[in-house]
């Protein structure tokens, strides 16, 4: 049975992962950092007799990392690592304290370091294994009021590019999963580092970052759909590197193809609604 390793379970992505992988043929090892969390997970993978550990995982702490990955391996080699644990928050750079920015990377990049320098050695020596990054649509485009977040992603959106040629030779696949906007708890986890603040100057620019994820949210998936990518992303023989999910990603993704640099720039004008919604929609397809 190959072994899988999934962090930040204790809700949306990176349980339902867990439960999907499961089920499967995996027997996964599902990482939290708060193990008072781990009911729901135990819970379910007991009702289906499922080959699921919850095991105590603080990425940001190199001897958790340490200690976690040293008990799976008694069991055997990982095969597969899904980088998921992964913090969010909304404010213009300004605003955003360098400790918050900070912390932002530590969790969403330097945390996926740490575990995939866990797995990789034991990866390139048997010639085989897969590197999962959940990265964002966010990760895809330069955000405005979530320049902390989005570029923690394209960060580990260039991690996972980077790597997947180092390790190509040895058999080792990485992939970027791009969710768009998901019902997850996501977004209440990180309403401490999201500001909204109607005398700002950059009022403008919060109040179009906030309708954007309104429209999201009028089209959101489920996370079952970006379990069900990660699935095909590390069994498929077509090889790709980035997977997008939900029709927000897809719409960045193309979007980032196809739209100049400074045409993205400058819808950060003294734009109307009506201008900037226009724009929008002609871009990236979405109405807001």
């Amino acid at each position: 049975m190959k072994i899988a390793v999934v962090t930040g379970t204790s809700t949306g992505i990176g349980l339902t992962t867990s439960l999907h992988l499961a089920r499967n043929g995996y027997r996964v090892f599902a990482g939290m950092r708060n193990l008072a969390k781990a009911d729901v997970l135990q819970s379910a993978a007991s009702a289906e007799d499922l080959a699921i550990d919850v095991i105590q995982l603080d990425i940001c702490d190199p001897d958790s990392v340490t200690h976690a990955f040293s008990l799976v391996q008694e069991t055997g080699p990982v095969d597969v690592l899904v980088n998921n644990a992964g913090i969010g928050g909304a404010a213009p750079l300004e605003l955003t304290p360098e400790d918050e920015h900070k912390q932002m990377f530590e969790t969403n990049y330097f945390g996926s370091v740490r575990c995939i320098q866990a797995v990789l050695p034991s990866m390139r020596e048997r010639t085989t294994g897969c590197i999962v990054n959940i990265t964002s649509a966010v990760g895809l485009l330069a955000t405005p009021n979530q320049i902390a977040y989005s570029a923690s992603k394209w960060a580990l959106e260039c991690l996972g590019e980077a790597l997947a040629h180092e390790v190509f030779r040895f058999g080792v696949r990485v992939v970027n999963i791009e969710p768009g906007v998901i019902m997850t708890n996501i977004f209440e986890n990180s309403a401490e580092q999201t500001r909204y603040v109607k005398t700002s100057p950059y009022q403008p620019i919060m109040r179009r970052n906030g309708k954007v994820f309104a429209a999201g949210f009028k089209r959101a998936v489920a996370p079952d759909l970006v379990a069900e990518a990660i699935l095909e992303a590390i069994t498929t023989q077509d090889y790709k590197l980035r997977w997008p999910v939900g029709p927000d990603a897809e719409g960045m993704m193309a979007a980032r193809h196809q739209l100049a640099s400074e045409e993205w720039i400058r819808m950060g004008g003294d734009l109307s609604d009506d201008e900037y919604n226009s724009k929008f929609r002609e871009y990236f397809g979405v109405d807001l």
